[in-house]
């Protein structure tokens, strides 16, 4: 493929410890970094032997012991993910935590001050592969500029070839002088030719020195040639290309050029060449028989590894780390302990006296929990100023900026470095101002989801992502602030997505969602952060299942006018609202608050349903592919004989919302619309 001299250069200059990102063709990056051949193969081949059970695939090669954190398949988004990994190193030096392995392949966190300290845990580096048509992505600049604010031990490799796709760089791109990009920056690199094996091994030996030595990040632009296509659709054949690389592999080979070079100088004979290359050819044999003797994984797998924590976990059971306390009084000063201390004793006066708002709750949990276990950072944009609704109040003051982190408005960005940082032993929370915004970091959020099970379950990414949301009556911010994203994100497989629109949820679910060891998405009501007040259940972990508010009267439930109300975020108090006008009409509700939209609690649902027999959806998504469709399908699905009617979706129509609401209401179901929808269910008028 003419890229040999780059994993030489890995084999040479890396160690065990340090933390490698690639992309989708990373299999001689993952063997040059210690991952097994005859594992790698059967991954490839589909095998329960693979390096991540037959999950994960060509694309997709992990091994948690050699730090070989993935091949990651969409275009770019490592990037993001390694500057992760890179701080995760600078916050085991500032909170005086080590690695070390574990039998069973694990890879867990120990108090430094209680274990000795090699030299591996003191000068570890991050490194990420990128092509040259992916170091054109946005979210390179952004990663510098992480780099140069940070001052992170990471080595950005990208290896140029000339082609972007199948796409000439060039036709594309204003500039290929990649390793220039970091001068605005301060993150300084180097161009060297790949054809020279030597070279390439030196350049890297220097420049992984530098990061070593504590001085920041460093770019390598590697040019080298491409001999095969993109992929087997390739239409190079149909360019003229056949003479170029008829040329390339005569005078372009790295293999064949240090060969002539070193046979040439006596280094070493053409007879021990030819025992090393039989040497390498009887290991890919051993690589390959290994392969085709193992078996397929079983078929169940996958379902397995769809969350590391089961959604029926008591998180309360969870205990903390044992050197939470040697930590914090390490990194936490007497005055920054006195102060958070002070803040979250008013916190806990305010909810004791049922005064406690949804933001407030939240911003308690996350201190508690952060107390509880110093692996637990944050993450958000505004941060020093409390963002929108005050969420991460407090935190960086006492933390510290780097557990606490102020970020660049990029929301891909940092959910991607959380995801560097959850598969290194961290604990992220990232804080969306609004969780609209997490539309810019889609991609992110999908391999949040994907993560566990394409590693085989290696990394389990306990990473939180929490906001304001959804859409209220009269809400009066437009279309772009009102999009229902906690619809976009249903498909996400291994994505646990929950709302709470009271304080006693938010900061119960918070606790858990924190705690969990899988990738969670929570979201509160946003016209409410600050209007609802309530008590908290103080401690205590929130379970991850729906939540019945109120319970429709007997006498409703015998003379048939009781139905089911499914509900989420500000659907909770328009539904609450229409209770007492439902009752002046001899009808009552059993409201359900979908605490859980992801894994769905069927059996509270099923509960309700025997006794009612009728649903109506109140739902904060649009009609097509919204929430309240998944629910309905579901319930029709598997609980037929229990409706005595269709289900009404009272859901936002798909017309964006706009800003007047005059036109707004048309839009937004309320509850009025729950009224009229709970009367035709109870007169049989559907």
């Amino acid at each position: 493929m003419n890229r040999e001299s780059i994993p030489a250069m890995i084999s040479s200059i890396l160690k065990k410890e340090d933390k490698k990102f690639s992309y989708y063709r990373e299999h001689t990056h993952a063997l040059s970094s210690g991952v097994d051949p005859g594992k790698l193969m059967a991954e490839v081949c589909m095998k329960d032997t693979g390096c991540c059970q037959g999950a994960g695939g060509s694309m997709h090669i992990y091994d948690k012991q050699h730090r070989f954190q993935g091949g990651w398949a969409l275009v770019a988004e490592q990037l993001p993910y390694s500057a992760g990994a890179a701080k995760s190193i600078l916050l085991d030096s500032e909170l005086g935590l080590i690695e070390r392995d574990l039998e069973d392949g694990d890879i867990i966190k120990l108090d430094g001050s209680q274990e000795s300290s090699p030299k591996e845990d003191t000068d570890r580096i991050a490194v990420v592969f990128v092509g040259d048509g992916g170091s054109h992505n946005g979210r390179l600049p952004v990663l510098l500029n992480a780099c140069s604010k940070l001052n992170l031990p990471l080595l950005i490799v990208i290896i140029d070839n000339g082609r972007a796709i199948n796409t000439f760089t060039e036709d594309v791109a204003a500039s290929t002088m990649q390793f220039t990009l970091g001068d605005h920056y301060g993150v300084p690199g180097l161009l060297v030719d790949g054809l020279h094996a030597e070279d390439v091994a030196k350049a890297g030996r220097a420049v992984t020195n530098y990061i070593r030595s504590g001085k920041g990040a460093a770019v390598m632009q590697i040019h080298t040639y491409r001999f095969m296509g993109h992929s087997p659709a390739d239409p190079e054949h149909e360019r003229g290309r056949k003479e170029e690389k008829t040329w390339a592999r005569k005078h372009y080979d790295p293999i064949k050029a240090f060969e002539a070079k070193y046979t040439a100088c006596g280094m070493f004979t053409p007879e021990e060449l030819k025992t090393a290359k039989k040497d390498v050819q009887e290991t890919v044999k051993h690589a390959m028989d290994f392969a085709d003797n193992s078996p397929e994984p079983k078929a169940g797998l996958a379902k397995e590894l769809e969350y590391p924590t089961p959604p029926n976990t008591d998180y309360n059971k969870i205990t903390p780390p044992s050197f939470a306390e040697t930590v914090n009084e390490r990194t936490i000063s007497s005055e920054q302990m006195m102060n958070v201390q002070s803040h979250i004793d008013a916190l806990r006066k305010k909810a004791e006296d049922g005064l406690i708002t949804i933001a407030e709750a939240v911003n308690l949990a996350i201190h508690e929990e952060m107390l509880r276990d110093p692996t637990t950072t944050l993450q958000a944009e505004d941060l020093q100023a409390g963002s929108s609704y005050g969420i991460p109040g407090l935190t960086q003051q006492t933390y510290g900026s780097l557990r606490a982190s102020d970020e660049i408005v990029d929301e891909g960005h940092f959910i991607g470095k959380s995801i560097g940082e959850a598969m290194n032993g961290y604990r992220p929370i990232v804080e969306l101002m609004n969780t609209n915004f997490g539309i810019y970091g889609m991609a992110e959020i999908a391999s949040c989801g994907n993560t566990y099970l394409q590693s085989g379950g290696q990394f389990k990414l306990p990473l939180t992502i929490l906001g304001a949301g959804g859409t209220a009556p009269d809400q009066a911010l437009g279309a772009e602030h009102s999009q229902p994203l906690h619809a976009y994100i249903m498909g996400v497989p291994g994505l646990k997505i929950a709302t709470a629109a009271s304080p006693e949820a938010a900061y119960g679910i918070t606790k858990s969602m924190i705690r969990d060891d899988g990738p969670c998405f929570l979201i509160f009501p946003v016209k409410l952060m600050n209007q609802i007040k309530g008590t908290v259940n103080l401690g205590q972990c929130m379970p991850l299942k729906a939540a019945l508010l109120h319970k429709a009267s007997d006498e409703s439930v015998k003379s048939g006018n009781a139905v089911t109300v499914l509900t989420y975020l500000h659907g909770v108090k328009e539904s609450m609202d229409s209770i007492e006008q439902l009752n002046k009409e001899a009808m009552d509700i059993d409201l359900i608050e979908l605490r859980t939209l992801k894994p769905l609690d069927m059996e509270t649902i099923r509960d309700s349903l025997q006794r009612t027999n009728k649903l109506c959806i109140l739902d904060e998504s649009t009609r097509s592919g919204g929430v309240g469709a998944t629910i309905s399908s579901r319930v029709c699905e598997e609980m037929f004989d229990l409706l005595d009617a269709p289900v009404i979706r009272l859901a936002m129509d798909d017309t964006p919302v706009p800003y007047a609401s005059s036109m707004e209401k048309v839009v937004v179901k309320r509850s009025t619309d729950l009224i009229e929808g709970v009367m035709k269910l109870c007169t049989r008028s559907v």
